[in-house]
Parts: C-alpha cells; sequence; structure tokens
C-alpha cells in the first residue's frame, strides 16, 4: 500500500508536507503554477505590501559562500526586498491561481508598515482572492526595517502580538507568522504572536550576515557600486540553527499551534528532522533556488520510505517524535551515573559468579 504523505494543518489539507518558500521560486503565477506541477504539496508566494512603488531593488542582490574543498554552496546571501509588483497584480493572479489549481494550497505572504489600517486593508484585499492562509512576514532582515517592517515587528514581541491582534480581527483563513532568528529566544515573540491569535508559527527567516570581503577590492559582497548592506544568510550552513529555534518552539507553543520549518532544507533527511522536532510542515526556498523544483521528488519518495521503515502511518504521527529526547545538561549528568553505576553493578555481579563456586552462590541464592 502506498504511503499517504498528506497531513491537515489548521484545517488546511496538504497532499504532503512540502511547500516552496517564499521568494523567487514564488515570484509570481507562472513560477507557482510550476512548482505545484512539480509535486510540491503548496507554495507560499513572495510578500506583497500596498504601496509596491517603495520598493526598490538592486543588482547583483546574492552571494554565495563555496566550500574549500569541494566548491559546493553551503551558504547564500541575498540583500532582495520584497515583491515590487503591484498589488493589483498579484491579487489577479491569486484568483488565477486559486481558479487553475483549486485543491492546491496557496499562503500569500503579506508586510506592511506598523499601521493597523494598512494591515487590515491589505489582509481584507488578499484573503478575498481565496488564498488557503496567510502568512505575516515579521522577519526580513534587511531594507524594509528602515520602514519598521519585516523583523522591526519580530524582534519586539508587543508589537509581533499587537499587529497580529490587528490581522485576525479581520481574517477570516488561518493565519501564521513568520519569525526572525535574529533574536536571543525566539520563543518570546513567537508565544506573543500566539498571544495576538497567531494560528501557526514559520521559522526560520534568514540570519543577518555578511558573506564576505572581495581582497582585491576589498569590498565586502555582494558589492553595488562599491558598496553593500548586511542581508539575509541561508542554505545548508542554517540548517542548524534552524532546528535548534523549531526545536524551541516545538517545546514551548500549545499544541493547537502549528510549526512551518524553514532553513537550509535540500532533501528529504533535511526535512524529517524539522518534522521530528515539531514541524507539519516545510518551506524550500534556497535549496529550490540552487537545485531546481526538481528536488521535491527525491523529498516525497524519501520521506515515503522513511515512514515505511519506521512503521509511521501518517506524517503527523511522524511530527514532534524526537522533541521529548531534550533534556538539561545537569540531567543528562545524572543519566550518565545512573548508567556507570549500573554498569558497574553488572560488572561486579558478573565477578562474583566468575570468582565463586557455582555450588556456593546457588545456595547463597537458594530460599532457606
Amino acid at each position: 500500500m502506498a504511503t499517504d504523505l498528506s497531513i491537515t494543518v489548521n484545517g488546511i489539507p496538504f497532499p504532503n508536507p512540502y511547500l516552496v518558500g517564499s521568494g523567487p521560486p514564488g515570484t509570481n503565477a507562472a513560477v507557482i503554477a510550476k512548482a505545484y506541477e512539480a509535486g510540491w504539496g503548496g507554495a507560499v508566494a513572495k510578500t506583497v505590501s500596498l504601496e509596491s512603488f517603495k520598493v526598490k531593488n538592486v543588482s547583483p542582490r546574492y552571494g554565495k559562500l563555496k566550500s574549500r574543498e569541494t566548491g559546493e554552496v553551503i551558504g547564500f546571501e541575498n540583500i532582495e526586498l520584497i515583491s515590487d509588483r503591484p498589488i493589483e497584480t498579484w491579487l489577479k493572479e491569486f484568483r488565477e491561481i486559486k481558479r487553475n489549481y483549486p485543491k492546491h494550497v496557496l499562503i500569500a505572504s503579506i508586510m506592511e508598515e506598523t499601521n493597523e489600517e494598512a494591515w487590515q486593508k491589505l489582509t481584507k484585499m488578499v484573503q478575498e482572492t481565496g488564498v488557503d492562509g496567510l502568512e505575516l512576514n515579521f522577519s526580513c532582515p534587511h531594507g524594509m526595517t528602515e520602514r519598521k517592517m519585516g523583523a522591526e515587528v519580530g524582534q519586539h514581541a508587543p508589537l509581533t502580538e499587537q499587529v497580529t491582534g490587528w490581522v485576525k480581527k479581520v481574517a477570516t483563513v488561518p493565519v501564521w507568522v513568520k519569525m526572525t532568528p535574529n533574536i536571543t529566544h525566539i520563543t518570546e515573540p513567537a508565544l506573543a504572536a500566539v498571544k495576538g491569535g497567531a494560528d501557526g508559527i514559520s521559522a526560520i527567516n534568514t540570519i543577518l550576515s555578511i558573506i564576505g570581503v572581495n581582497l582585491e577590492t576589498l569590498r565586502p559582497m555582494p558589492t553595488v557600486e562599491g558598496y553593500t548592506v548586511p542581508g539575509g544568510y541561508s542554505c545548508q550552513a542554517v540548517r542548524p540553527i534552524a532546528l535548534r529555534q523549531v526545536m524551541e518552539l516545538g517545546r514551548a507553543l500549545p499544541k493547537s499551534v502549528s510549526i512551518c520549518g524553514i532553513g537550509g532544507i535540500e532533501r528529504a533527511e533535511d526535512a524529517i528532522q524539522f518534522l521530528l522536532l515539531g514541524a507539519s510542515t516545510v518551506q524550500v526556498c534556497t535549496g529550490v533556488m540552487l537545485h531546481g523544483l526538481e528536488i521535491v521528488q527525491e523529498m516525497r519518495e524519501g520521506l515515503a520510505r522513511f515512514m515505511a521503515d519506521k512503521h509511521f502511518e501518517r506524517v503527523a504521527d511522524v511530527v514532534g517524535k524526537s522533541l521529548s529526547y531534550f533534556s538539561t545538561h545537569g540531567d543528562l549528568v545524572q543519566r550518565q551515573k545512573a548508567a556507570k553505576i549500573a554498569k558497574a553493578g553488572e560488572s561486579s555481579r558478573d565477578n562474583e559468579w566468575a570468582e565463586k563456586k557455582i555450588t556456593e552462590k546457588t545456595e547463597e541464592l537458594t530460599a532457606k
């Protein structure tokens, strides 16, 4: 019997837990359609706002960190902003996508300045197109923070709660809040988002970084007219950090709040680790940019094989399965001490049997 990779999250049925992440792989309707045709369980569109004319991208805007040994890309930086396409174009395309792919999941990523009227206006406009859910971008680490957007919201828990509450007042579809990793304790703004009414948490967005400095020109990269800004770091190098923060969310959030895991996912084994640490779905952005939409085939096959090998009937059975194995350092010390005592005890008993005559041991253990 074929393994069932479907999962229902916040009332949304996903054919599999894999979503194309918000960014270039979700840059317009045509690209999103290609993702559905390739077999992705859903897509999160590139972040939209009311006033796209304020968004001015530059080029080059990507930088790569490569392995010294193999040349493989292990880290990726971007200074790309949210979508610069008019909101009217996006609304038309959201309707088109849902008309052409009614059974495929479409999550709209939205971002606005810290203004209740603007957030609620954008929410109403977008959800009326028929999208399945909203993802609030409180996490973009560069550019838009100058306008009190992105990580400027997610780094301040009271603001996270307030803006989430504004959206939930008018939202008629599930609302996920995308968190920034550029903070000491990711659980603080995440719990604030839940207090504001969030149905799910997406984590993580990119890590604020500098990919490197060109030693010939002395210019930091990516260089635009001789200058640059810190950007968002992604790709496989960030996965350990993302896993740690998803684990923290998995242990801290109420069971009713879903988690969408993001960060350095390129193959099935990467994604499965996020599921085991509490994510119900995962998003892949940089992995798609570097390797293509086709990677979802291996990811689906790998998950099915893992579930069959471990006797999991449903994807939901995998979610959070490894969370109980995290503890404190003090507890690890006590567990190791107990294990050593037990081992020493076994060794001592074995020595007794070896040193004494078997008749003597038999007599000792015989009831009088």
